[in-house]
């Protein structure tokens, strides 16, 4: 069987090799695929072709997708967390040093000088500059995830002080932890302790706004925001009045809006953080191994609208649905595969809020019964999308 994949935005060719031979890629021109490659694409108002079976998208935000209209649709959304985890540590640690030493101040005024005694205004005019190091400064970082975890860990090499806010790390996260990291267990404490704060969580409606009046009421003074999550995590109002009243010595974001260009102490880059050669590569290879493993075998790893379900295929055919939660639907399944004569082999059956998906490894070689089994779901209640996997 051959799979057809849309790709958006630039996808790193290289990573794409990984799909192998099974799958045509045809761009934009395909206009009923089974899966979609995408990086920054807004698929917002997009209407989801129905061969539309899984989305990835090669980066670890997903705000560009509506995962509830995905999940509605049987389409489950895949992302790539750590694969541009380097780079975004990366420049996360370069906006640290560029805060402290205004590089980009210095460069600017040095290329204004003129004459012949441009190093003699150099050694006169340089004191504007010195800035300060960050080698015994605190940094607080929000959010141990790949990225965070290592800017943490990074920091401290650098001889930071690091205090990290992350009710939800994981247990293999906190093992591999700087055991010099300080672990905060309110918020606040990164607020009130910390001379650099850098954040690393998704946009939900529980963290916009993090940084907000409040959050700036609880800050010292010359304190700098770093903020290459999300724009909406700060509220600019409380910012530019922060920066104002000296707490924000300096704010750095990936995520430009008008009102935030051309202010001083505010340095807006164009959401480049994870954009380096090598990101772009892990990410198209992960996106696209991700969609191999799940259109072939019907394995769901990395999802964020579905539970994680692996299970080695031994068995001629295999069903997966995609089926709302609701009581007693796993025996109706099985009564279902039952009736129609066919032996279960595996059966496993995850949930997540109000979805679950079920894969069912079937002891037939009949291909017949197998179809006549899978339209017989393709009618049933609770039942959004079917699919057969053949060995």
């Amino acid at each position: 069987m051959v799979y057809t994949v849309k790709t958006y935005n630039n996808i790193n060719q290289v990573g794409l090799r990984e799909l192998g031979n099974g799958f045509q890629i045809d761009g934009d021109q395909k206009e009923n695929p089974d899966a979609y490659i995408i990086r920054s694409e807004n698929l917002h108002g997009v209407d989801f072709p129905d061969n539309l079976k899984v989305i990835a998208r090669a980066g670890a935000g997903t705000n560009n997708i509506p995962i509830d209209v995905a999940t509605d649709h049987g389409i489950v959304v895949f992302n790539t967390p750590g694969a541009n985890a380097n780079a975004v540590k990366e420049a996360v640690i370069a906006s640290t040093l560029l805060s402290a030493r205004d590089y980009l101040g210095a460069n600017k005024w040095v290329n204004t000088l003129t004459g012949d005694d441009v190093p003699s205004q150099v050694e006169a005019g340089k004191k504007q500059f010195a800035g300060t190091e960050i080698a015994g400064k605190t940094l607080g970082v929000i959010g141990l995830g790949a990225i965070g975890a290592r800017i943490a860990n990074d920091a401290v090499r650098l001889g930071m002080n690091v205090i990290g806010y992350d009710p939800y790390v994981s247990v293999e996260t906190a093992w591999g932890l700087n055991r010099a990291i300080i672990r905060a267990t309110e918020i606040q404490e990164i607020f009130k302790n910390s001379d650099y704060i850098t954040i690393h969580v998704p946009l939900t409606p529980e963290t916009k706004e993090t940084f907000n009046r409040e959050a700036f009421d609880l800050m010292g003074k010359d304190v700098t925001i770093i903020n290459f999550a999300r724009g909406e995590l700060v509220d600019n109002k409380a910012l530019f009045d922060a920066i104002e009243t000296g707490v924000v010595k300096r704010y750095i974001t990936d995520f430009g809006t008008e009102e935030l260009l051309n202010k001083d102490k505010i340095i807006v880059l164009p959401h480049v953080g994870g954009s380096t050669e090598e990101a772009e590569l892990n990410c198209a290879i992960m996106a696209s191994q991700t969609i191999r493993r799940f259109l072939e075998t019907g394995e769901i790893i990395n999802s964020v609208n579905f539970p994680n379900v692996k299970q080695v295929l031994t068995t001629p055919f295999r069903i997966t649905l995609v089926n709302h939660n609701v009581p007693n639907i796993v025996a109706r399944i099985s009564t279902r595969v039952s009736d129609a004569g066919i032996n279960i082999s595996n059966i496993i059956n995850r949930s997540k809020n109000d979805h679950a998906y079920t894969l069912i490894d079937l002891d037939e070689s009949d291909e017949e019964k197998v179809k006549a089994l899978a339209a017989g779901f393709e009618s049933s209640e609770h039942i959004i999308k079917v699919r057969i996997i053949k060995k």
